[in-house]
């Protein structure tokens, strides 16, 4: 396990271990992004209670953002809810890499349920304390980092909302981009080298694909430096590794 946590010895003990490691900094930031929407959702005209429940039952900063765009622009709820789908998409993959990783008798209908609690933050944490954390617990950490950052997202936005008017609007737009660096900077913790690279190959590839084309930079950035970074991992990384072991 990390420093920052002790090998839990029951399923509660491995619940509260999520909640505490999530309690500090991952939803600090993540309250923050929140407390952002908030007062986007302010000057959008949107009601508070509207968009409190926006952060409880998408909760997903992008698609939130996404959905009020399109509303506002005028598109229909069909439209809007084909747009928030696409960004979500992303969680496709960061179930099929966590929750593989579960215990056998954990992988069954009650994870549909489990599957409102993943964000960035949560699986971003998840995928580094699972390298060291028997199986059999790995279910209870995870719903406490989920429970613990889901229960700060409407507080934040609800709060976020009522102070918006003494906050300068470049600031809330500043929040609102806190969660995703956060997100980075924990995911670059992973030991698999492939990610490492990834990231890093997305810095690269970014500011030239957003030049070229900005519409579509984001989805290419993605695909071009995950690809390349997979390959090297494969080509180069994985088997000097394996050649030095005994």
């Amino acid at each position: 396990m990390s420093d920052r946590m002790a090998m839990p010895g029951s399923q509660q003990q491995a619940l509260l271990a999520g909640m505490r490691l999530a309690a500090g900094a991952p939803a600090a930031v993540l309250f923050a992004g929140m407390l952002g929407f908030g007062a986007i959702g302010r000057s959008h005209g949107l009601d508070p209670w509207l968009v409190t429940l926006c952060s409880l039952l998408i909760y997903a900063l992008p698609g939130q953002l996404v959905m009020f765009e399109m509303l506002m622009g005028g598109a229909s709820w069909l439209a809007t809810g084909l747009a928030v789908t696409l960004t979500s998409s992303r969680f496709v993959s960061m179930v099929v890499t966590l929750f593989p990783q579960l215990h056998r008798r954990d992988r069954d209908r009650r994870l549909y349920a489990s599957v409102h609690l993943l964000a960035m933050t949560s699986w971003a944490l998840s995928m580094r304390e699972f390298q060291t954390l028997p199986a059999r617990y790995r279910l209870s950490f995870y719903l406490g980092t989920g429970i613990t950052c889901l229960a700060v997202s409407g507080p934040g936005t609800f709060l976020g909302y009522q102070i918006s008017a003494a906050v300068p609007f470049s600031v809330t737009l500043a929040l609102v981009f806190l969660n995703p660096l956060f997100f980075l900077l924990t995911f670059t913790d992973v030991k698999p080298v492939a990610n490492r690279l990834a990231i890093g190959l997305g810095c690269v590839f970014g500011p030239m694909l957003y030049a070229l084309h900005p519409d579509s930079s984001l989805l290419t950035t993605g695909l071009l430096a995950g690809t390349a970074g997979y390959w090297l991992d494969r080509r180069w990384f994985r088997p000097a590794a394996q050649a030095d072991l005994p």
